[in-house]
C-alpha cells in the first residue's frame, strides 16, 4: 500500500498563491520599467527642446528632414531678407544660362545682388536670431575671396560682369554655394506670439506627457493612501512629492530628479553606490564644520559663566545655586574616592611607600653624628638597616589599620565626613577673602581663548580628504564580514 504524500510543512513554493504573487511583482516591476522609460524619453525631449535653439545648425545639416517639422515647434520660419537674397542668386543662375553672362538682363540682376548686399550687412538679419557671428563669417570669407578689407566693396566686387568673367562664372558660383549659402540657409526668423515671448508650441507634445504622468501620480497616491491605513492622502502627496516635477509646465530640467529615482526604483540603473558616495563626503564635510561649531560654543558657554560667576559661585555654594536632591555631592564624590584610595589603592602600593619612608628614615639618621659613628662599629650596620625596615613596615602598616579602623567605625567615619565638611568650608572661606578666586577665573578664561585659538587652527589644518579617506577606511572595516 503507498504511503500517502506528506504536506508540506513550510509553505510551497509553487503553490498558486505564490506563482500569483510572483507574477504580481512581475508585472509591477516591467509597470515601473515602463513609466521609467517613459519619464526617461520625456526628459531627453525636453533636454532636445532646450538645446535645438542652440544647435539649430547642427541639427540643419544632419537632420533636415526633422528640422523642417521642429522649425513650425518653435515657431521658426526662414527669413525673409536672406530668403530674397537666395532666391536673387538662383534667378541670376537661371538667367545666365539663358542668355549668357553679357546680357543686359544679367547686368540687371547683378545690380540688385549688390543693393541687397550692402542691405544685408547694413540691417544685418541675423541679429533676431541672435547668430551675428555667422553674419561676420559670411563677411570674413568674402573678404578673403577678394582681398579686400572692406566688406561691401568686397560683395560689389563678386557681383560684377568683370569679376565673373575674370575668375570664372562656375568657379564663382561654386564659392557661393560652398561656403556661403550653407550660412545664409542657417538665418531664420521666430514668430511672436500675442504675451509678447517667442512662439513655443513645446507644451502640445509635452502635454500628453504631463497628462499620463499626471494621471499615474493620482493613481499612486490614492492607492498608498488605501494600502497604507496610518496615511493619509495628504501623507501620499507628499510622499511621492519628487513626482511633482514631472507634470509642472515650468522648470523642466527638475525632471531629471524622479527620472533618477524612478530609473533606480525600476532596477534598470544602480545609483546606490553614487548615494552612498555622496552622503559619506556631505557628511565627512559637514562633522568637521559642525564639531567645530559645537566645541567652539561650549567653551564660549564656559567662559560666559566664568565671567558671570556662575562657576564661583556655584563653588562656595551661593545661596543662588539650587539643590535638586538635598544632597552634597562633592562631600560623596570625596568619600567615594577616599574608600577608593585606602581599601583599592593603599594596598598595592606599600612596597613602594615602604621603600620610599626606608629611603627617606636612612637619610635622615645618616645626617646625625651618633648614627654616623655607630656606624663604624662591627655588626651595627646590618643591625640598624633590620631596625629600619622593621620600623618603617610597622609605621605604614599601624597607619593603615588605623585608617581602616576609622573608615570602618561610625565615629571615625563620622569625623572623616566632619573633615571633608570642614576642609570644603575652609577652602571656600579663603577663596572668598583673598584675590586668588579673581585670578584663576581670569587664567580659566584665558586659558579656554587659547585652547579655541588652537583648536580652530588645527581644524583649518586638517586635510578634508584626509579625514574623508580615514573615515572611509575605519567604515570599511566596521563592514567587514567577521
Amino acid at each position: 500500500m503507498t504511503k500517502p504524500v506528506q504536506a508540506y510543512p513550510w509553505p510551497n513554493p509553487d503553490a498558486p498563491s505564490s506563482r500569483s504573487k510572483r507574477r504580481s511583482r512581475f508585472r509591477a516591476l516591467w509597470f515601473e520599467r515602463f513609466m521609467a522609460l517613459l519619464a526617461l524619453s520625456n526628459l531627453l525631449l525636453v533636454l532636445f527642446d532646450w538645446s535645438y535653439l542652440y544647435w539649430r545648425h547642427f541639427y540643419f545639416h544632419s537632420f533636415p528632414a526633422l528640422t523642417q517639422r521642429y522649425d513650425a515647434i518653435k515657431g521658426i520660419e526662414p527669413h525673409r531678407d536672406t530668403t530674397a537674397y537666395l532666391q536673387a542668386v538662383a534667378e541670376l543662375k537661371a538667367q545666365v544660362a539663358l542668355t549668357g553672362l553679357q546680357s543686359g538682363e544679367v547686368t540687371q540682376q547683378l545690380t540688385q545682388l549688390q543693393s541687397l548686399s550692402t542691405e544685408m550687412i547694413n540691417q544685418n538679419p541675423f541679429a533676431v536670431a541672435n547668430q551675428s557671428g555667422t553674419l561676420e563669417r559670411i563677411k570674413n570669407r568674402m573678404r578673403d575671396r577678394i582681398g579686400e578689407e572692406s566688406a561691401k566693396i568686397a560683395f560689389q566686387t563678386f557681383w560684377s560682369t568683370e569679376y565673373l568673367t575674370t575668375a570664372g562664372w562656375q568657379n564663382a558660383i561654386d564659392f557661393f554655394e560652398q561656403e556661403l549659402q550653407p550660412l545664409l540657409d542657417l538665418n531664420y526668423y521666430r514668430g511672436i506670439s500675442e504675451t509678447g515671448q517667442p512662439i513655443d508650441r513645446f507644451w502640445q507634445i509635452d502635454l500628453w506627457f504631463m497628462g499620463i504622468f499626471a494621471l499615474e501620480f493620482l493613481a499612486r497616491t490614492f492607492y498608498l493612501s488605501r494600502r497604507y491605513q496610518y496615511i493619509s492622502w495628504l501623507d501620499a502627496v507628499i510622499w511621492r512629492g519628487y513626482d511633482l516635477f514631472l507634470f509642472l509646465p515650468f522648470w523642466r530640467w527638475l525632471r531629471v530628479i524622479p527620472v533618477l529615482v524612478r530609473l533606480d526604483q525600476a532596477k534598470l540603473v544602480n545609483f546606490h553606490p553614487i548615494n552612498n558616495r555622496l552622503v559619506h563626503t556631505l557628511i565627512s564635510s559637514v562633522a568637521v564644520e559642525l564639531t567645530e561649531m559645537v566645541v567652539l560654543r561650549i567653551l564660549d558657554q564656559v567662559q560666559a559663566l566664568i565671567r558671570q560667576g556662575e562657576v564661583s559661585r556655584w563653588l562656595l555654594q551661593n545661596k543662588h545655586y539650587i539643590d535638586l536632591n538635598g544632597v552634597n555631592e562633592l562631600e560623596g564624590i570625596s568619600k567615594h574616592f577616599i574608600e577608593v584610595f585606602v581599601y583599592q589603592v593603599l594596598p598595592r602600593l606599600q612596597p613602594e611607600v615602604e621603600a620610599l619612608l626606608q629611603h627617606s628614615l636612612t637619610q635622615a639618621l645618616q645626617s646625625s653624628p651618633v648614627y654616623s659613628g655607630l656606624q663604624r662599629l662591627p655588626g651595627v650596620s646590618l643591625v640598624s638597616n633590620q631596625l629600619t625596615q622593621q620600623l618603617v613596615s610597622e609605621v605604614t602598616q599601624n597607619t593603615y589599620q588605623v585608617i581602616q579602623a576609622s573608615l570602618a567605625d561610625q565615629t571615625g567615619a563620622a569625623l572623616m565626613s566632619q573633615l571633608i565638611s570642614r576642609l570644603g568650608e575652609a577652602f571656600s572661606s579663603e577663596l572668598k577673602q583673598s584675590q586668588a578666586l579673581e585670578q584663576i577665573e581670569s587664567l580659566s578664561v584665558a586659558l579656554l581663548e587659547e585652547i579655541k585659538v588652537n583648536y580652530v587652527e588645527r581644524l583649518q589644518a586638517e586635510d578634508y580628504e584626509k579625514l574623508r579617506a580615514e573615515k572611509q577606511r575605519i567604515y570599511g572595516i566596521s563592514r567587514s564580514p567577521r
